[in-house]
């Protein structure tokens, strides 16, 4: 009976210091400031895990398949995938960017007829398309603005340039994927954007 009376009284203690000191504590302690955390969870939603880009196959079809597109490409005057495609946009919002880019080239390029003119494309689409999946949470933080007026562009651009531009859009895919994992992964690759014709 004695430990029981000791045990309640302990308890009692407790509770009291608990609701004494503790809570007031708590309730005055500073907190983050507004969207602190939103930020931190879409900082999160906009990354790749660099595993997604060490697959040797994935990253041979995209490059053959490139390849094979830039030997019929007669257009050197236009490019899609570049640094221009960065103009007034932040750091922080060029995964989102890239995210966008790759929607639209699936859409548009990859996933019309161009799966009966070269080989790769459907596994090259398919893993294009898991990456924006895995993206799917990644949103733009502030102003949009800037980044659909680049986007607007560069369809804009390609429609202008028809069959040919898809065609350019596919002799870029290479460009697409080093952007890509610039853009969206911790460990930027060495070399990453460098400039091809």
């Amino acid at each position: 009976m004695a430990t029981l009376h000791t045990l309640t009284r302990s308890f009692s203690v407790w509770v009291i210091f608990c609701c004494c000191c503790c809570l007031p504590l708590l309730l005055t302690s500073p907190l983050p400031p507004k969207g602190m955390g939103v930020v931190s969870n879409a900082h999160q939603a906009c990354k790749l895990r660099k595993i997604n880009f060490q697959l040797p196959y994935i990253r041979n079809r995209t490059y053959t398949l490139a390849e094979m597109a830039r030997v019929s490409d007669q257009d050197t005057d236009n490019r899609f995938i570049g640094q221009q495609i960065y103009v007034n946009i932040r750091e922080n919002n060029r995964c989102y960017m890239m995210k966008r880019i790759t929607e639209i080239i699936l859409k548009d390029v990859l996933l019309t007829e161009a799966k009966e003119r070269y080989p790769y494309v459907e596994d090259v689409a398919q893993f294009l398309a898991s990456l924006t999946s895995e993206l799917s949470r990644c949103k733009s933080s502030g102003n949009r603005e800037h980044i659909e007026k680049n986007l607007e562009e560069m369809k804009s651009k390609m429609k202008e340039l028809g069959e040919n531009g898809k065609n350019k859009a596919i002799g870029e895919l290479d460009l697409l994927f080093d952007y890509i994992e610039n853009a969206c992964t911790d460990a930027p690759k060495k070399g990453g954007n460098k400039k091809k014709n």
